[in-house]
């Protein structure tokens, strides 16, 4: 597996933003800012994935092209290392840094964090940041509350829209933790849904253009109050556990499996 070349021990080493995702066309003047956090390991001193990196390039090109008309400028975050680190949070500090960044970068303009696996917790954590409007966390690695020193925590999503997304099939996280995390969440943050996708795995592969079509629905609905999908809105106006369970359609937003 190739890696990025970070000089160093971790604690010697810096986060980075990758440069701007492009989708080959130019943009208008930058509106808003989605942070895409890959995935990791629970404990990894190891140099940052260039792999995982590169899986969420597809992701990013697409919101950056149907973001294009309101400047909507897409980055991948380059973490220090490879680990979320136990108590460390090493991933959640990155993706902290990383909208601060953003914010010194462009200025006041809306942040969604958008994060996979181990960057989807990370995304989950960062969101009290004032500049973040919106978390979209696509199967999120999140620990067992009963056996957590504390539970996870989810006052720092009040006030932002949060999306999580989970293939039922997942054997990497368990999607029926992240359903937990999701109902607690709700009672703190009423502007919380939850989509699974039904017999999809870790990477969201099968059904990897409705995510995608999700994805950018969320994101464009929430950084510029585009109108939402039908499916969206209804998750996120339903009580649990019907908005914590919503199936993502096959076909959604007219895209076409590849």
């Amino acid at each position: 597996m190739a890696h990025f070349a970070l000089v160093g021990p971790p604690e010697a080493r810096r986060p980075r933003l990758g440069r701007p995702v492009s989708s080959r066309s130019a943009v208008a003047a930058v509106g808003g800012v989605v942070l895409l956090l890959p995935d990791g390991e629970p404990v990894s001193t190891r140099r940052a994935s260039a792999r995982a990196h590169a899986a969420m390039l597809p992701l990013g090109r697409t919101l950056v092209r149907a973001g294009r008309s309101e400047g909507l400028a897409a980055h991948v975050v380059r973490y220090r290392a490879h680990g979320w680190n136990g108590a460390d949070a090493d991933l959640a500090a990155d993706a902290s840094w990383a909208v601060e960044e953003a914010v010194r970068r462009y200025g006041d303009v809306p942040v969604c964090l958008l994060g996979h696996g181990m960057g989807a917790r990370a995304a989950l954590r960062a969101a009290g940041h004032p500049a973040v409007g919106a978390v979209l966390a696509l199967a999120p690695w999140l620990p067992e509350d009963d056996v957590a020193a504390e539970p996870e925590p989810v006052r720092q999503l009040v006030g932002r829209k949060v999306l999580l997304v989970h293939g039922t099939n997942d054997a990497r996280t368990d999607p029926e933790l992240s359903f937990r995390f999701a109902e607690r969440a709700k009672k703190a943050n009423r502007d919380t849904c939850r989509f699974e996708v039904h017999s999809d795995g870790h990477a969201l592969r099968q059904y990897a253009a409705e995510v995608r079509a999700l994805a950018a629905d969320f994101v464009l609905g929430t950084l510029f109050a585009r109108p939402v999908a039908r499916p969206v809105t209804d998750a996120m106006a339903a009580p649990p556990p019907l908005g914590l369970r919503m199936p993502l359609a096959a076909g959604f937003g007219g895209s076409r499996r590849r």
